[in-house]
């Protein structure tokens, strides 16, 4: 049929010509890549004037494209409306006619390039079209030979590069945006795998290609390419649909032509794939497809129920609404796209780049290509094909344009791809699509329309992504979880350590399932909460004379041999580049087991309740607060004064007395009562606390070890005994830097406790390394002879090793954390883990039991703030009291000398200095109020004095008066 349809029309020796006239132009085009150009451009009979340049009376532009396709059918009344609204326009092209040559290129990569060729002939400055990305690549080659700019409307293909088509440009949105878009979506909908149904052309392949990086960028990934071959039955398609459905996802995502792409929904339907639990994505050819239908097919919107679709998004304006209602006179039959409205721009943009050309003085010429000259042949006519000589300017006058359309703001990047993609997130649901949010570069998505968001700062973090509640397949509301067990008869294969050691971990078993022990329980715990059924089978790794080495495991399980690996598996760095763990179900570590022997007794012990800082300070704060108090009291109290001598010995005396509460002086003054009571309080937590301590250390029984941890094991040079086949090795070799000779692998308990009894000299080790729950049962075992030394310097747990970006880690995690939340995980603890004879894991180390100034520093503070605040209250009382003793004036001064000897204690006080201060704070306080006193006496007689002087004087005038009278 395909045959017949290109020869339509044609006859036997005309089909002749243009299959040899195809096979010289693909000779030619790889001509142009492997020689340089060298040719002289001959005018035509086209060119114009160089000196005045006159506007031609019209122009070709070509358009290439499928009548007869969804596309096609919207394009074609769109571009001859864009022709005559331009040539309508005189203040576009100002009377230069504007001539669309149309072509059918009819699906057919052959019959397309043939009618490009075509198109050259007549000359065109421009070719609009083609729809499909496989012709593009084909007449992009032509376009690039005669230097006529070829602007696609339809041709999405991100391989379409600038570099390799410097004449090609894309006019609509670039599929490498949508696959972004595509991706963005999955993983905000928490989804790792995805199956990819393409149409196995350059649009299909290239497209898919661009998504299965972009999502491994994100941590997810396309587990199956499923390609259809172009314009493949429904047999076909069935038969791979039936093949992806075995798998273990359930996101596809389809990306095929509008044309044929519902035929893949249909032959879902029918495999009843359409339910709940999928989940379908489709790209822009749906939304072009179910738009172009008049009015909308309700059998085929049965089949797309719960489908999420994007579509290309145009900015709303008045200028698009103006086109949308002038559609139902251009194309009644058929329905509106959004390619009819880049088709339609991609006119303009070609008449509004001419307007600039000639305004630019830029002219019209073509010449011959020396090229097709060479090529000799009767029956075909290349010397009508020619070079539009100005096609490299008139290319870059196209891509400097910057107007609005009716799809938006039409500008390039330097990737020439339009500025500010954005697409529309579609629900198809019930009788047609609901938009439930944006896509764009700028934002990610968005429930907000991208115009409102490009002013404002990029953000496209995982906050940031919102969109509108989804009715998935089935009418399921809840987010599917995307995959399922593979239905293909393959059960999960399970690898199993086989040890030797610490079986109630994880050991062989003669009972089905062939294993047990506590990491199985916890596994098969987990499992019977999956929402459904896994089969597996247990397979034991291991020649199960001694333990395997569990970095060799996890290697199996990258490698695929396993699907996952189940035991005592910890989970380290190195471990979670190459697989996935689950949640961890127990708690690990490494800690040092060393042997222990009871410590004897010091005559000094009555010391070591606390540190040496601690002793200092307290001593300290003894003479120090007895200060204070005799400071205080001083003044007041009979018992804190006398001679030199006895009251250093009563500050010394005081001061430790209170430690016993047994001190006989009395505090008199209210600053010492409240310095003492404040210490007295110290006192006692601080005795409370040495005697707790103490009583500890004399009749708790105390070990001691020469190991006192994993420092000094690294600085010394014994042998150090670890496990065999565990990561202990190569963590001390590679993080401690110990020496490998230093280490000695052990095959089982028998070894572990032989080795720690003979010692490093008898050829045993000083200590073994190991993870926490294997010395649990050591210890255990062992009757309590040996103990922990030090900390456990790493935290980590066990977990179960899945491939890479399983799903299935990601639900067993859910269930190991519901079973720890309901306490079944203590439950088979106790189970298999339940020791008969507990012991004390860690030596009691003497140092550490001490206590220290950090554990009182509050109270000494406490102490000495109110020290402080007490005797800057005295102080300030003592220099009040000075300030008052000093003479006021001199009449004070001159009253003083004539003053009576007992006063003569005062007249030191006349002028102020340092010693008469330090006197004043050496009296006594009853003897400081006399002179107070005093002082106040003598300042009231003065006073009187003056007064009676004041009145003898008015007296004598009176007695002089009367004398005269």
């Amino acid at each position: 049929m395909g045959v017949l349809m290109m020869m339509r029309g044609v006859s036997v020796a005309r089909a002749i010509r243009v299959v040899l006239l195809c096979v010289s132009v693909l000779w030619v085009v790889p001509k142009e890549c492997a020689c340089r150009r060298n040719y002289s451009r001959n005018s035509s009979s086209s060119s114009l004037s160089p000196t005045l340049s006159p506007r031609p009376s019209s122009v070709n532009v070509g358009a290439l494209f499928t009548y007869d396709s969804f596309i096609g059918k919207a394009a074609k009344p769109a571009i001859k409306a864009a022709m005559d609204d331009v040539n309508a326009d005189q203040t576009v092209l100002k009377g230069v006619k504007l001539n669309i040559v149309f072509q059918d290129s009819n699906c057919s990569g052959f019959i397309g390039t043939m009618g490009a060729l075509q198109l050259m002939e007549t000359k065109v400055v421009a070719a609009i079209g083609p729809q499909s990305s496989g012709i593009a690549h084909m007449i992009a080659y032509v376009a690039n030979e005669l230097h006529v700019p070829l602007l696609s409307f339809g041709a999405t293909d991100p391989t379409l590069s600038s570099l390799q088509y410097p004449y090609f440009l894309r006019t609509t949105q670039n599929d490498y945006f949508q696959m972004h878009a595509i991706a963005d979506f999955v993983s905000y909908s928490g989804w790792r795998q995805v199956i990819a149904i393409f149409v196995d052309d350059e649009c299909g392949r290239n497209g898919i290609s661009v998504l299965g990086d972009v999502l491994a960028k994100k941590r997810s990934r396309i587990s199956y390419k499923a390609a259809i071959t172009p314009g493949a039955d429904s047999t076909f398609i069935e038969d791979l649909l039936v093949s992806v459905n075995l798998m273990a996802s359930r996101v596809f995502v389809v990306h095929v032509n509008p044309d044929s792409g519902l035929n893949v929904f249909r032959v879902a339907k029918s495999l009843g794939m359409m339910g709940s639990g999928y989940v379908w994505i489709a790209t822009d050819w749906l939304p072009t497809a179910m738009d172009s239908m008049v009015p909308v097919d309700s059998d085929a919107m049965d089949l797309l129920q719960g489908v999420v679709a994007f579509r290309h998004y145009t900015y709303e304006s008045s200028v698009k609404r103006q086109f949308m209602a002038r559609w139902k006179n251009l194309n009644p039959n058929d329905g509106f796209n959004s390619y009819a409205m880049y088709a339609y721009d991609s006119v303009w943009l070609v008449a509004r780049a001419l307007d600039v050309f000639f305004r630019e003085n830029n002219k019209i010429t073509f010449s011959n290509d020396p090229n097709l000259h060479k090529i000799n042949g009767s029956a075909i006519q290349l010397s009508a094909l020619s070079v539009f000589n100005e096609g490299e300017t008139f290319m870059k006058i196209i891509l400097g344009m910057n107007h609005t359309g009716v799809t938006g703001s039409i500008k390039f990047d330097s990737d020439r791809n339009r500025v500010n993609p954005a697409y529309e997130v579609l629900n198809l649901v019930g009788t047609g699509p609901r938009r439930v949010g944006y896509w764009s570069n700028h934002s990610g998505l968005s429930i907000v329309p991208p115009e409102k968001l490009n002013s404002k700062p990029p953000n496209t973090s995982t906050a940031n992504q919102h969109l509108y509640g989804i009715l998935w397949p089935g009418e399921v509301t809840k987010p599917p979880r995307g995959w399922v067990f593979p239905n293909n008869g393959k059960p999960l294969r399970i690898a199993v350590p086989n040890r030797v050691s610490y079986t109630d971990y994880v050991s062989k078993d003669k009972n089905p399932p062939g294993v047990r022990g506590y990491c199985i329980d916890v596994f098969e715990a987990a499992i019977a909460l999956l929402p459904y059924p896994v089969p597996r089978t247990y397979l034991l790794y291991g020649d199960g004379k001694r333990n395997p080495s569990y970095d060799n495991l996890v290697n199996e399980v990258v490698a695929d041999k396993y699907d996952v690996a189940v035991g005592d598996i910890t989970i380290v760095t190195n471990r979670t580049r190459y697989v996935d763990f689950t949640q961890p179900f127990i708690e690990s570590g490494l800690v040092v087991v060393a042997p222990v022997k009871e410590a004897k007794s010091s005559p000094w012990s009555f010391l070591k309740p606390f540190t040496i800082e601690m002793w200092a300070v307290t001593g300290a704060f003894f003479l120090f607060v007895g200060a204070m108090v005799w400071i205080l009291e001083h003044r007041f109290n009979e018992e804190f004064r006398g001679p030199p001598r006895r009251q250093l010995i009563t500050i010394f005396w005081f001061s430790f007395s209170t430690m016993f509460f047994s001190h006989r002086e009395n505090t008199v003054s209210s600053l010492g009562r409240l310095v003492l009571i404040i210490w007295l309080f110290v006192v006692l937590i601080i005795n409370s606390s040495y005697t707790a301590s103490l009583t500890s250390i004399l009749t708790v029984r105390q070990l001691t070890s020469r190991i006192e941890g994993i420092d000094s094991l690294v600085t010394s040079n014994e042998p150090i005994g670890v496990q065999d086949g565990t990561f202990a090795r190569n963590y001390m070799v590679n993080e401690l830097n110990i020496a490998p000779s230093r280490i000695v692998p052990l095959k089982d308990e028998e070894q572990y406790l032989s080795a720690l009894q003979r010692g490093p000299r008898n050829g045993g080790v000083a200590a073994i390394v190991d993870e926490l729950p294997y010395i649990e049962v050591l210890l255990t075992n062992s009757n309590c002879k040996f103990r922990t030394v030090g900390q456990e310097f790493t935290r980590t747990g066990w977990g179960f090793a899945f491939q890479r970006d399983s799903p299935l880690a990601v639900d067993m995690s859910t269930a190991i954390l519901q079973l720890s939340e309901e306490g079944e995980l203590e439950k088979i603890h106790r189970k298999w883990l339940n020791y008969k004879h507990e012991c004390s894991m860690q030596i009691s180390n003497s140092e550490d039991s001490q206590l220290s100034l950090k554990s009182f520093w509050g109270l000494f503070l406490i102490c000495g703030i109110t020290c402080f605040m007490a005797l800057t209250v005295f102080f300030w009382r003592v220099f009040w009291q000075y300030q008052r003793l000093l003479p006021e004036n001199a009449d004070e001064e001159r009253a003083g000398e004539v003053s009576e000897p007992s006063s003569r204690s005062g007249r030191g006080l006349r002028a102020p200095s340092f010693k008469e201060l330090i006197k004043v704070v050496d009296k006594k306080e009853a003897e400081i109020k006399e002179m107070l006193k005093q002082k106040s006496n003598k300042k009231l007689k003065a006073t009187q004095s003056a007064a009676g002087s004041s009145q003898s004087e008015r007296e004598i005038p009176q007695i002089d008066k009367s004398s005269t009278i």
